[in-house]
């Protein structure tokens, strides 16, 4: 397949950490980019000398990747000091000027998600909804149909109600990746920390618009939302301390 072969040209050029995100796309592209001679690529940039061994002191490139890159051990976290329980979320999409959707959304419906995905979903959805990774979802009902050849925006504020402190997660951003392969729709931004962490940048907060089909004439109908800091935090408990480390108002 054409797509295929363009995934196999572009993902030799990426850095490891966003060949590692590319897996998280969908099971096709995840396909791709376990290919271990790609995982030598990026080992090579990071410790040639390693490389000229005749095979991975790993069983695999890739493992050796996961093993000494900076993130390689998960530490013990302490209890998060927030509980979703605490949170609401304050969520809005525009198309152009016009707002389309505008909802506070509590905690604990991200975190319950999309149990049952739609049944007429693309199997790279219902494959990516019902695997085991951390997420945050919103099933959005009545669908919204989105014409993607227009400007979509969305912005996310998150409250706390032990303070009645405000965060910003994203602030007006647009949609400007759509990915036909996954059926999704990415906006991105970057997270405001509070000064107490003057060292903590560059992290990325992802909201993905999920939908049916793409028409040809651009329109989708959207059925769901996700919301995810892949950067930096894939479980509820990493999650949770990345918001509290935000910069509240």
């Amino acid at each position: 397949m054409l797509c295929d072969e363009v995934l196999k040209d572009v993902f030799p050029l990426l850095e490891g950490v966003d060949l590692a995100s590319c897996m998280m796309v969908c099971k096709r592209w995840r396909e791709i980019a376990q290919d271990d001679y790609l995982w030598k690529l990026v080992c090579a940039k990071r410790w040639p000398s390693i490389c000229k061994r005749p095979s991975p002191p790993t069983l695999t490139y890739y493992e050796l990747f996961k093993t000494f890159y900076k993130r390689h051990h998960r530490r013990t976290l302490l209890p998060p000091r927030l509980s979703l329980n605490d949170l609401e979320f304050y969520i809005d999409i525009w198309i152009e000027e016009t707002l389309i959707f505008s909802e506070v959304v509590p905690g604990p419906v991200l975190q319950n998600g999309i149990k049952i995905p739609p049944p007429e979903i693309c199997e790279t959805l219902k494959y990516h909804l019902e695997g085991p990774e951390y997420k945050m979802t919103l099933p959005v009902k009545p669908k919204l149909t989105v014409p993607l050849r227009q400007t979509v925006s969305v912005s996310v504020f998150v409250g706390r109600k032990d303070s009645n402190g405000v965060a910003r997660i994203i602030n007006r951003s647009r949609f400007d990746y759509i990915d036909q392969t996954a059926y999704r729709a990415l906006a991105f931004d970057y997270l405001d920390f509070s000064p107490v962490y003057p060292f903590v940048s560059g992290i990325r907060a992802w909201v993905s618009l999920l939908f049916m089909d793409y028409r040809n004439e651009g329109v989708v109908d959207v059925f769901g939302i996700e919301m995810d800091f892949c950067d930096a935090a894939n479980s509820e408990e990493e999650v949770l301390w990345l918001l509290d480390m935000l910069d509240w108002k």
